[in-house]
This record gives C-alpha cells, structure tokens and sequence, in this order.
C-alpha cells in the first residue's frame, strides 16, 4: 500500500470515536486507535488477532468476516478495576480487511441490573409484610373471631405491617423525587445550627425512651451554606435516628457541627457535621455498600425496629444534591461516626 494510502488509514482509524482496530487478510493487526490500546494494550499491532482479543465469540465472528461473511456482531467481556465491562462488538470487511469497533454498554447493563434489582427487592420488602397481612385476616375471620386478647394482638402486629409498607412507599417516593432534582444544587441560605436543633428537637423523646443522651455541639456564630433546610432535616434525623436504632446501647450520641475550614475532600471550604454513636460498631466490609438501596448490615434487626434499608440511600442523595460527601468510620465493638462533609 502507497505510504500516503497508509497515512491517510492510520488517521481514519485513530478518527473513529471508539475502540478500533483493522485486521488483514493475513489475520494480523494492522492498526489501532488509542481506544483499542487502553482496551488491549499497546503491543497489538503485528500481532495475529486471536493472541490479543482471546474471546470465542469474537474471535468466531472475525474469522466468518474474513471468510467473507457478512457484518456481524458480537460481545466483549473485559474486566476495568474492580468492575465487569461489556462492549458490543461490530466486525465488518473492507475489502480484503476487517474492521472492528467496540462500543462500551457497561453503564447500560449496570443500570439493567439495578432495576431488576430493584424490582426484586421492592417485591420482597412488600411480600413480607402483605404474606402476614393475609395470614392475620384468615386467622381473625376463623379460629381467633371470637378470641378477644389474639384479635387485639394480630390488629395491632397488623398496624406495624401496614406501617411498615406505608414508609417504605414513602420513601421510594422520596427517592424518585431527589433523582429529579438531584443535578440543582439549592441555592436557599441556611443556618446549619438551626437545621440540628430542628432535628434533634423531633427525637428527644425517641432518645429519652432509649435511655441515650442526645448531644448538640454547634459553634457560638451561625454557621450559614447554601442548602434546603428540609432535606439537610432529613440527614441529621436519619442519622440521628439510625444511632438510635443501632447505637443505643452505648447509651449516648455526640452530633458535633465544626466551624467552616479547608476540607480536602471539597478541595475547598465547607463544614462538617458528625453524628457519633458508642454502640457495636460496622464491620469494615459493610461500610463501602451502606448506601445502596436495600443493603442491611443486619436485615432481621433492621426490620424488627422498622428500618427499610433505604434510609441512607436517601441521605446520599440529598447530600449529593448538596455537592457534599459522606464519611464513615468504624470500628466493630466501638460506635460508628457518619461525618457529612458540606460546602459553604
């Protein structure tokens, strides 16, 4: 081939915006992009296509391209850090040649998997509940219509049921409403001491109940971010609450607001709320998932004091909303401290 032919077919391929790479009719790698390089390395080309890609199923559709077959498709499973990727591959001859592009759809399978996922658990964390719902009908209408003292306590365990699936709809809603407005940072002025007192307010009682002292510790000067009141209410009330549920039996909680300073993981000025507990602690591995929808360090503890694993999940979303960060450290058997990182 014409050096100037080469040329001008080295820059087309390097122009393609995806993953590329030309094979011959020799089976050899003839050229690559850059996006073929960071896929499989940068000592592909000269080399026979079977030792760089190694996959059955793409390698197949390859060879029947160069046996002039038609275009084809295919899938490339690759592995990126710690997660799985897949590419949807098209194979197509030019000429003697064969083209071969691949089309990164990680984020869409990602996404697939997480609605199933959440399908399932939505159907598992309401069939719970509505299993019992019927369970308790059934007995009320034959062995216990009569029987006062069970009817009383299969009304009220039916009361806590219906509540529990109340919270959750609840909450799935709130979810869906903070992915919606997710990407607008508030632009509200609000004093964040005030946000704690308004949060601490509404579980005192909950925390007299538990026997735990609840602290408050705020600077002696407003401490002012641009936020919704609301929203940053409902942290705090999650965290605080959470402490209760799972903390109590260290019999006390710290919330400690810090003056505005350099935060590093702002790259600039914010505040830092944290929510200190003295109970059993998190174990390490549970820490990175604590967040996701559903996810419970301890599900049938978490459901006997009415939790419904999304809880988190919301406060992650509001905080990112904010443009802050969430920080958890623990350690099992010494309490657990939720630091929420927040920009001025």
């Amino acid at each position: 081939m014409p050096e100037k032919s080469t040329h001008k077919l080295i820059a087309l391929i390097e122009a393609i915006p995806l993953p590329a790479a030309l094979i011959g009719a020799n089976q050899r790698i003839t050229c690559v992009n850059d996006g073929f390089r960071a896929l499989f390395g940068e000592d592909t080309e000269g080399r026979h296509f079977i030792t760089a890609i190694r996959q059955p199923a793409v390698i197949e559709a390859i060879e029947a391209v160069l046996q002039g077959g038609l275009p084809t498709a295919s899938t490339y499973l690759g592995r990126e850090a710690t997660r799985e990727t897949t590419f949807d591959v098209r194979v197509k001859g030019v000429e003697a040649d064969v083209l071969i592009t691949f089309s990164d759809r990680t984020e869409v399978e990602t996404v697939g998997r997480m609605r199933s996922d959440f399908i399932a658990n939505v159907s598992h964390e309401l069939r719970t509940p509505l299993t019992a719902l019927m369970g308790f009908i059934e007995t009320l209408r034959g062995a216990a219509r009569n029987d006062a003292a069970a009817r009383e306590r299969f009304l009220q365990i039916m009361e806590q049921e219906a509540g529990r699936m109340t919270r959750l709809v609840d909450e799935l809603m709130t979810l869906s409403r903070l992915e919606g407005t997710e990407r607008t940072r508030p632009t509200d002025i609000v004093a964040v001491d005030a946000v704690l007192l308004a949060a601490k307010a509404g579980l005192e009682p909950i925390a007299r109940n538990a026997d735990v002292t609840l602290t408050v510790t705020i600077p002696s000067e407003p401490v002012l971010i641009r936020g919704d009141f609301t929203q940053l209410q409902q942290v705090f009330t999650n965290l605080i609450e959470n402490a209760l549920k799972y903390g109590a039996k260290g019999k006390r909680i710290d919330v400690t607001l810090h003056a505005p300073s350099h935060q590093p993981l702002l790259r600039g000025t914010g505040v830092v709320v944290s929510v200190q507990d003295y109970g059993e602690g998190i174990a390490a591995h549970h820490i990175p998932r604590l967040t996701e929808r559903f996810y419970r360090v301890d599900s049938h503890r978490s459901r006997s004091v009415g939790g419904t694993g999304l809880g988190l999940a919301i406060v992650k979303h509001i905080i990112n909303r904010h443009r802050g960060r969430l920080k958890v450290e623990s350690d099992t058997g010494e309490g657990a401290k939720f630091s929420v990182i927040l920009p001025e």
